[in-house]
C-alpha cells in the first residue's frame, strides 16, 4: 500500500528553507545550503529561500506567508531547536501546525542517538506537521543534522506527505 501511494506522489515538491538564526549569512548558512543541495539533487524545486531572526514572530511571520503561496508546498526548517530560552523554532511551528507528525521528531532522535550523538539527543526538538495544506519539517541547525534529517527521513518520505495532504485537500 505504502508504494502505491509514493508511485503516486508528486516527483516535485516546490519547497521554501527557513533558516533560523541570529548569526548565519547567506554566504556561511551551510545548512540551508545542503538543504537546496539535497531536494535539487533528487527532482525537487527551491522556490523561496530566507534567513529569519530567532524571534517567535519572526518565525510565525514567514511560515504564514508560506502557508498562503501556491507556489510552496513545504516548508524546510533549519536552526533554533534547542533548549536554549533564545531557541524559538519548536514553539512558533508547534504553535502554527494544523496537524503535528510527531513521528518526525521521534525518528530523527532515535537516528541521532543511534547513529551519532548518543544522548545528547535528547536535546533536539526537532518537530514536523502540515498548516494549511503545506508540510512542515524543522530540523536542528548543525549541517551533521540536516544531513540525516533530509537522506534518512524527509527525502525518502516528501513526495508521499505532499500526496497525503493533497488527497486530504481533495475529500474537502
Amino acid at each position: 500500500m505504502k508504494q502505491e501511494h509514493i508511485e503516486e506522489a508528486s516527483k516535485n515538491v516546490r519547497c521554501m528553507i527557513l533558516t533560523v538564526s541570529g548569526t548565519r549569512t547567506y554566504e556561511n548558512d551551510e545548512s540551508g545550503a545542503l538543504i537546496r543541495k539535497l531536494l535539487e539533487e533528487n527532482g525537487h524545486a527551491v522556490t523561496e529561500y530566507q534567513i529569519v531572526k530567532d524571534e517567535y514572530s519572526q518565525i510565525q511571520h514567514w511560515l504564514k506567508i508560506a502557508a498562503s503561496r501556491a507556489d510552496i508546498d513545504a516548508i524546510l526548517m533549519t536552526g533554533g531547536t534547542g533548549i536554549a530560552l533564545r531557541d524559538t523554532t519548536h514553539e512558533a511551528v508547534r504553535d502554527s501546525l494544523d496537524k503535528e507528525m510527531p513521528g518526525f521528531g521521534e525518528i530523527f532522535r532515535h537516528l541521532s542517538f543511534t547513529e551519532d550523538v548518543g544522548t545528547a539527543a535528547i536535546l533536539s526538538r526537532a518537530i514536523a506537521g502540515v498548516r494549511d495544506g503545506k508540510a512542515i519539517f524543522s530540523m536542528p541547525g548543525a549541517t551533521g543534522a540536516v544531513k540525516l534529517a533530509m537522506e534518512r527521513i524527509i527525502i525518502p518520505e516528501l513526495c508521499h506527505v505532499i500526496q497525503e495532504i493533497l488527497q486530504d485537500q481533495m475529500r474537502m
